[in-house]
């Protein structure tokens, strides 16, 4: 059984038991979350939402809020001596798929 959820302007396909990093969503590590933007669940056939699937929600338990790894952001323009260097990390919020509710 598996769904498609959407949070964080991505789509995610988990099942039960997924370790996945989304977005950050603002909840301590320990406590559950609820995703009711399901797109599509599979269980004996697929079920597909208009935008979303009615009654299907996906229960998450967070495990940890942290940061992915810097990307360096580099920009240059030639002959004009510009030269600007960023960097940047991405925070995120790992959850684990705990029950999904068709």
């Amino acid at each position: 059984m598996y769904a498609i959820i959407a949070t964080g302007g991505k789509q995610y396909k988990v099942a039960e038991g997924d370790i996945i990093k989304v977005e950050k969503l603002g909840v301590e590590a320990g406590e559950t979350y609820t995703f009711d933007q399901v797109l599509a669940v599979s269980d004996n056939g697929l079920k597909i939402g208009n935008p979303t699937v009615t009654g299907a929600t996906v229960e998450a338990s967070v495990i940890e809020n942290g940061k992915a790894r810097k990307v360096i952001v580099y920009k240059y323009k030639r002959k004009t001596g510009y030269h600007k260097k960023n960097g940047h990390r991405q925070q995120y919020t790992a959850v684990r798929i705990e029950k999904i509710h068709a």
